[in-house]
């Protein structure tokens, strides 16, 4: 199962930390959950300053217990050291299943 979550950051400044610092981190830290991580993007559009993952989860795993394991673990909390959580204004979380086309499967 693929997830394609968004976050919107209150600013450029929060954006570029949350990018290049904390989410970053996720790098080494989501693979011991069996997550595999295909591409991490920045937009900077009209105001709105978001950053962009396509994540996919281990089969027969439900996403948001995962997602709750992982944020409450050690290693999330030592990856978000420093972070103002309040820099994030929305978090959004869409679940996706490939196609039987799909180059990503």
């Amino acid at each position: 199962m693929f997830q394609l979550r968004i976050y919107t950051l209150r600013s450029p400044e929060a954006l570029q930390q949350y990018a290049t610092v904390h989410w970053a981190r996720h790098l080494a830290t989501f693979p011991k959950f069996g997550i595999v991580i295909h591409g991490v993007w920045t937009e900077q559009v009209d105001g709105a300053h978001r950053l962009v993952a396509l994540v996919r989860y281990p089969p027969d795993v439900d996403p948001k217990d995962l997602t709750g394991q992982i944020m409450t673990s050690p290693e999330f909390a030592a990856d978000m050291a420093g972070f103002d959580f309040d820099d994030i204004v929305a978090v959004e979380a869409t679940l996706l299943d490939p196609t039987s086309f799909s180059p990503l499967r």
